[in-house]
């Protein structure tokens, strides 16, 4: 391969006049940069007037934004972050996300089953005026104390779960 500016067959120390095909496309491109050149004159006015439009942009930016100034950094005193509590407020559906309430599953006839019967039982009424139902397996105190007031008019002054 033979080097930039010689040509393969000609002697060493001689170098090719320069006006091949290269030399005439740069030609070409200098006289079409010429008449870019006469066109922009012309409409350099509208150019300057583009050029200070965009100043007076530029200055009314910087004016809203206001003057950088130093920021001062808070000084940190542990090495965890602790997010801060913000606002949370409470839930406002638009609409129920349920067509109808749930029907309760535990109501009064469901939490007693029945009156228990047997020879200790009886002997309990008889001796310690004390009344022993079978009840739901979910049934807490407060709602078996509530069932036997609806279902028996018994105002029950305590009630054992065994």
């Amino acid at each position: 391969m033979a080097p930039k500016g010689r040509s393969k067959s000609g002697p060493k120390g001689k170098r090719s006049s320069g006006k091949g095909k290269r030399a005439k496309e740069s030609e070409e491109g200098e006289a079409s940069a010429k008449v870019d050149e006469v066109a922009t004159k012309g409409s350099n006015v509208a150019s300057v007037k583009d050029s200070e439009t965009a100043k007076a942009h530029k200055a009314k930016k910087t004016i809203l934004r206001g003057v950088e100034r130093t920021k001062k950094r808070k000084i940190r005193t542990s090495v965890y972050f602790h997010p801060p509590r913000t606002l949370k407020l409470p839930r406002n559906p638009k609409y129920p996300r349920r067509s109808a309430p749930r029907k309760t599953k535990l109501d009064h006839f469901a939490v007693i089953k029945h009156p228990l019967t047997t020879e200790s039982a009886m002997k309990k009424i008889e001796d310690n005026n004390t009344l022993v139902f079978i009840v739901d397996v979910r049934a807490n105190k407060p709602k078996i104390k509530e069932s036997v007031k609806k279902l028996y008019d018994i105002d029950a002054a305590k009630i054992g779960i065994i």
